[in-house]
């Protein structure tokens, strides 16, 4: 596969194996895929076509059994683990469809800790910290606790989290899954703009079909192998 200059991220010929021998199960089976910069991606497919285990692969929280994956020109399946570790706390953001979000924290806390996580200098935390909630409409409401937050706007503070420390892809399972329909649309909506405004590359999983509408390009998977791509 011919890859672009402009590709953020590459996957070429991925395999993944879980267990060995007679109980051994392929979930991924020599995927190819590339997400150029500044695209809103979605991967699409039924539960247990290998969506998750796609995002986990790319997200370099798991490696491949085989084939290789090449983010922002640097391979990830020749990193080591810290290596990996500091690719991911620092130029890639991830969001989960639980949220994840820490209970004691108000959603401005939950936002800088991250930040601290990622190096950031003391100095510009606070600032980032407020920006990021500013960027997806919940400053307003940044020192209240998850549990004084609706279910849209935890998950807004999951993408606030996530985008923070300004990174250059977004890898998101099932954002909106936890959410109902309407303001499922709305986070997408988010995503949408943090895309244009940003720059940032953000690849989401889903089955949910209005948001086909809304993404750049989709890949669809069915038993651990892409089946289209538009």
């Amino acid at each position: 596969m011919a890859v672009g200059t402009e590709d953020i991220i590459q996957a070429q010929g991925i395999k993944r194996v879980f267990g060995r021998g007679s109980g051994a199960v392929t979930v991924l089976k020599g995927v190819d895929i590339h997400l150029p910069a500044g695209r809103l991606v979605a991967f699409k497919g039924r539960s247990g076509s290998g969506k998750t285990t796609l995002i986990n692969l790319l997200s370099a929280l798991d490696r491949p059994t085989e084939g290789k994956i090449v983010f922002n020109g640097r391979d990830l399946t020749a990193m080591s683990n810290k290596q990996r570790d500091e690719v991911r706390r620092t130029e890639m953001g991830l969001i989960f469809q639980s949220f994840a979000l820490i209970p004691l924290m108000s959603a401005y806390e939950n936002v800088e800790f991250v930040l601290r996580i990622a190096g950031t200098p003391a100095s510009e935390r606070k600032a980032a910290a407020i920006h990021a909630l500013e960027q997806v409409g919940l400053k307003p409401r940044m020192h209240h606790r998850p549990f004084e937050l609706s279910g849209g706007e935890q998950q807004r503070t999951a993408i606030a989290r996530a985008i923070a420390h300004k990174p250059k892809l977004i890898l998101a399972d099932e954002p909106t899954a936890e959410l109902d329909s309407r303001t499922g649309l709305h986070i997408i909506k988010v995503f949408r703009d943090l895309v244009e405004q940003s720059g940032i590359t953000i690849a989401i999983t889903t089955h949910d079909p209005a948001i086909m509408e809304i993404v750049d390009q989709v890949y669809e998977l069915e038993d651990g192998q892409i089946v289209s791509h538009n």
